[in-house]
Order: structure tokens, then sequence, then C-alpha cells
């Protein structure tokens, strides 16, 4: 193992650099921290290490880095005894840096059985810069939070923002330039379709679909089936397909197990329920609950799920035109999920579609067309209600073009387009 290890410290150090897209994501190169990148596969995390490392060779000695890819084949079946290989083959390789620190770069390291003894071991003995990646929140999350715990800084990783999606289509952001304005909403409306995955951006949607069923079958044997040894896969897919094709739609779990049933799945309420926590582990998909002041009360609502990337909606998707007010929606949901964990739906007579926490609580409605006087009038007095409730002046709708400020009663509305709402 030793003599392999050699050769992949030797081959990386000997490799062409690669070619990096600047993301929004602000990673210390030097802490006292482990630093940790975790999200869904292919969302980027890779390429954040090599824009890592690309800022490290300006600063110090590129032998003074090491990275390795737990992904390569030629690791598969590697076990915790077989981690002190490397350290020992990089040390043979540069005896001199014994005495220097290194950066260590270990990209997908929940593939090692019990990777985090190891780490926290090196961490604690060897004068080591360390940063790990994972494609796994629940694997990574509680490792982290036993043996590593206090050791780490942790940063969730998503596929492209608009933002960063308008930077690498070299989009200029000026909301007073009518030329700048037309090109960020015919760019918005290629984003909302296809999504945020690096690799799909200027593909063709026969390709960009191919993709993502790549990326998807790969969450599904990789991190769901191997991981978790599920044994109905025919159920795992059905399931997959379901919620996706339902994003931002409630869920109930007796009526999904009791649809299920119906349908001749041999399946029960805890599978149901495991199935979905197994993907949102990967990060494929998002479940909220209903605000109310006792977990009691929350479990007993149905919930809200999302999926990671509004480009798998149309995956499964049996209708010609796609679902706008849903995609809206889940884009609203990721636009939130970067900032904060802390995300609701809300209701008591109408339905509030986001309380979240951030600096300060929100109170959000997405509605894709509000042209209709008794839709806007409907979402309006739903804000007006929850505003109340929290005893809040102000809530944010969204819309699909439409901006103005509405003061009612003392209550500020701001209606804003969701283009404009993800760059503010």
């Amino acid at each position: 193992m030793k003599a392999l290890f050699k050769r992949l410290i030797t081959d990386f150090h000997q490799s062409t650099p690669k070619h990096i897209i600047k993301r929004e994501y602000n990673i210390p190169l030097n802490s006292r921290k482990i630093i940790s990148l975790i999200g869904v596969r292919r969302s980027g995390k890779t390429f954040l290490l090599y824009g890592l490392i690309e800022q490290l060779c300006k600063q110090v000695e590129p032998h003074n880095i090491l990275y390795i890819n737990f992904e390569d084949d030629r690791l598969y079946g590697l076990k915790l005894q077989d981690l002190d290989d490397l350290i020992e083959a990089y040390f043979e390789l540069y005896p001199h840096n014994r005495e220097q620190k290194v950066y260590l770069f270990l990209d997908e390291v929940q593939n090692v059985p019990e990777w985090e003894r190891f780490v926290r071991r090196i961490y604690d003995t060897l004068n080591l810069q360390i940063f790990v990646t994972g494609s796994s929140s629940k694997l990574l999350s509680q490792e982290i939070a036993t043996s590593l715990r206090g050791r780490t800084l942790s940063f969730e990783i998503f596929p492209f923002s608009f933002k960063e999606y308008l930077a690498y289509k070299n989009v200029e952001i000026n909301f007073y330039s009518s030329k700048s304005l037309s090109l960020i909403k015919n760019t918005f409306a290629s984003y909302l379709r296809q999504g945020g995955f690096f690799e799909t951006f200027d593909e063709k949607t026969d390709i960009q679909k191919k993709i993502l069923h790549d990326y998807l079958d790969l969450i599904i044997y990789r991190d769901l089936i191997d991981r978790y040894n599920i044994k109905n896969r025919a159920f795992l897919k059905h399931l997959v397909k379901y919620t996706f094709s339902n994003i931002s739609t409630l869920v109930s779990f007796n009526k999904l197990y009791n649809e299920y049933k119906s349908l001749g799945y041999k399946i029960s309420k805890d599978s149901i329920y495991n199935y979905l926590t197994y993907l949102e582990d990967a990060y494929a998909l998002f479940v909220i609950p209903i605000f109310r002041n006792s977990v009691r009360e929350e479990q007993r609502h149905p919930r809200k799920i999302y999926a990671i990337d509004t480009g798998f909606k149309a995956l499964f998707d049996t209708s010609i035109s796609a679902d706008y007010s849903k995609l809206y929606e889940n884009l609203a949901f990721l636009h939130l999920r970067r900032k904060t964990r802390e995300i609701y739906y809300f209701k008591q007579q109408q339905e509030v579609d986001f309380y979240c926490k951030l600096d300060k609580p929100q109170l959000i409605n997405i509605s894709y067309d509000i042209s209709d006087a008794k839709t806007k009038s409907r979402e309006i007095t739903a804000l007006q209600e929850a505003m109340k409730y929290f005893k809040y002046n102000e809530a944010i709708l969204i819309t699909q073009d439409e901006e103005q400020t509405l003061n009612i009663e003392g209550q500020t509305i701001f209606i804003k387009p969701l283009w404009k709402w993800l760059l503010e």
C-alpha cells in the first residue's frame, strides 16, 4: 500500500494545474481547525480543494501539499490501518518536511471506515493543516461531532448559485443597465430549468439530462444502496422519482405509506422515513417541517420536500411545460438553505412558504404569477396573518417580474422578482 501511495503522491505533484472556476466560498487556508467540506456529489467540492491548492502553491513549496482522492478505484477497500502508510509514504519521499507545515487534502474521506480516528491522531501529533471532503452529512456530522468535536470548521457546498452562474457566463450584474438586465433575465431562465451543476453548463438539453441521470444513479447506488445495504431497490427508485417529481409540495408519511401499499409494495412506514432520511444525508433532498412551538406538534404535520437542484425535476416531468411555481419555490428554498438550516413553512388559516431565521427572521411567500387579483390578495393575506402571529412588520412576496412595496396598516410587504432577490 505504501508503494501505491508514493505513486499517487508523485503523480499529484507532477500533474498539470486544474482550471479553477471562482466560487463564493471563503475557506481559510491557515486555521487551527480541520476544514471539512460537505455536500452532494459533483457539487464542486474537489474543485474547491484545487482552488485552495492553487492559492497555496503561491505561498508554500508545492511538495508541502498532499492531495489524495479516496474515490480512486486503486484505493477501493482501504481500511483504517492502511492510512498510516499514506503519511509514511509522504515523509519517505520528503523527509525534510517532517519539520515543516504540511497541507493535507483528503477528498471523499468517508469511503474509509473510521477515518476520523486517523485524522484526529495526525491532527494532534503532526504539524498539519487538514482539509477533508465528504458526500454524506450524516457520516461526517456524526464523526465530526464525536471524535473531532471542537477541532473542525465545516462548510456546506452546494451546486452553483445564480450569482455564481452569472459570473461563469460573464454576465455583469448592473440593475441600472438595460442590456445587463436583459442578459440577467435571459440567463436566469436557463439556470431555473437546468440547475447549477457545473458539468451541465453549455451542454445541450439531452446531454444535460444524461449527466443529471448519471449523478442520481451515483447517489442512489454509491451513497444509498451500497452504504445502507438497501434491498428494496425498486421501491427506492420509485420514491426518488416521486420526490423529484413533487418538489415544493407537502408530503405525509401516512399517505405515502397507504399509497405504496395499495400499489403492492411491501414497505413499512419506518422504511419510507429512513429512505427519505438517506436522501437527505446524501444532500439530494431536503425535508422541512411546519413551524410549531413543540417538536411533537411539528411531527404531526406533513413535511415539505425540496431538491438539491432544480435540474432534477425535469428528469421526471411528464408535462410538456415546466411547473414554474414549483421551480421558483425550490430555487428560493436553496437560496435560503445556503444561509441557514432553520427553515420552516407556516400555517394557520393560510400557508406561508417560508419562515426562516437569518440575521433577522423572515416570512416569505413565492408566487410565480400574481397578475390575477385573487391570487395576489391570497398571498398578501397569508403574509399579513403570519406577520400578526409573529409580531413582525415586514414580509416578502417573490414573483416572476413584479416589483413594488405595499404598506398596509403598519405592515410592509416587499414584492420582488426572484432573479433580483437571488442577487441581493
